[in-house]
C-alpha cells in the first residue's frame, strides 16, 4: 500500500508540472509579475491560485469530515479491561485500533492497543486474551507517535510510513481529540491532489 501511495504522489506531481508547463507555453504572460501603477493594488491576478494552497489540508480537516465518532475515532478501552474485550470491540465497530485510557480518567490516555499488538503480543506467542490485561501489551503514551489538529496531512502520512503504523492519535492542549487512520489520510491526499488539479485547469480555462 505504502509503494502504491508513492506512485500515486508521484504521477499526480507529474501531471502537475505538466499542467504548469501548458502554462507558461500557452500563455507566460500568467506566470509573471504584472505592471502596476504606485496606486494599484499589487496582488496579482493569480493569486487565487495560491490562496487555496496544495498540500493544505490538515488532520484537523479529516476529523471534521469523519464528524465526531462516527468511525471509531473515539472508541476507548481501558488498561484493566482484558484483551479479548478490546478486540472484540474493534470487531464490533470496524475498527483497527482503540484509545486506552487509565481507569475512572477517560481524558487521560495511557496509550494505544491496535490489531497489531494482539497479532504480535497474544497470538504469536500463545498467550490467553482473556487473562491478558490491555494494559500488558499496548503501546505505551510515552512511545506514541501523535499528530495536532493543525499538523498538515502529507506530514502525518510521512510520519506513518516511517515508523510503520496506521493509527495515530490527534492531540491538542486540552488532551486527546480524535484519532486518524492511514486510510483517512490516503483518502485526503488523494482528493487534496484532484481538487488541486481541478483549480490548475480551472486556471488555464480562466476560471480564476
Amino acid at each position: 500500500m505504502q509503494g502504491g501511495l508513492r506512485v500515486f504522489l508521484s504521477q499526480g506531481n507529474v501531471i502537475k508540472n505538466a499542467v504548469l508547463q501548458r502554462i507558461r507555453v500557452a500563455n507566460p504572460s500568467l506566470l509573471q509579475p504584472a505592471a502596476f501603477s504606485r496606486h494599484e493594488s499589487t496582488a496579482a491576478p493569480a493569486a487565487g491560485i495560491e490562496e487555496h494552497g496544495f498540500e493544505s489540508t490538515t488532520i484537523a480537516d479529516i476529523l471534521k469530515g469523519k464528524g465526531k465518532g462516527a468511525d471509531g475515532s473515539w472508541l476507548w478501552c481501558t488498561t484493566d479491561d482484558t484483551v479479548y474485550n478490546a478486540v472484540q470491540s474493534m470487531t464490533q465497530h470496524n475498527v483497527g485500533a482503540l484509545v486506552v485510557v487509565k481507569p475512572d480518567e477517560e481524558k487521560s490516555i495511557a496509550g494505544i492497543i491496535t490489531e497489531r499488538d494482539y497479532l504480535r503480543k497474544i497470538i504469536v506467542q500463545g498467550r490467553s486474551s482473556k487473562s491478558t490485561k490491555v494494559g500488558d501489551i499496548m503501546t505505551e503514551e510515552n512511545k506514541l507517535i501523535t499528530v495536532t489538529p493543525n499538523t498538515k496531512v502529507l506530514r502525518a502520512m510521512q510520519l506513518m510510513t516511517d515508523k510503520r503504523i496506521r493509527h495515530i492519535p490527534v492531540i491538542d492542549e486540552k488532551g486527546m481529540i480524535g484519532m486518524v487512520s492511514i486510510g483517512d489520510v490516503v483518502r485526503a491526499v488523494v482528493s487534496e491532489h484532484r481538487q488541486e488539479l481541478d483549480r490548475l485547469n480551472a486556471f488555464i480555462q480562466g476560471g480564476y
